[in-house]
């Protein structure tokens, strides 16, 4: 009976290895081969506006200052 257990997981094993494929990236130097990132101010609610993005961040974090909120 141990002998089948044995025998069960080695292949088992053997079958969860052989279906394993290599996940391998090759880097060429000087190459950034990611997706380009866009500025988070480009987008439909800014419009490509840098100003009205910094007055929002500006007021969101005034807005998790504890010290503001509670006085």
């Amino acid at each position: 009976m141990t002998k089948k257990i044995i025998a069960l997981a080695a292949l088992s094993a053997l079958f969860l290895a052989a279906c394993e494929r290599a996940q391998v990236t090759t880097y060429q130097q000087g190459k950034y081969q990611g997706k380009t990132d866009a500025q988070p101010w480009d987008n439909a609610k800014y419009a490509k506006n840098k100003e009205a993005w910094e007055n929002d961040m500006k007021a969101r974090n005034q807005n998790q200052n504890e010290y503001k909120r509670t006085n």
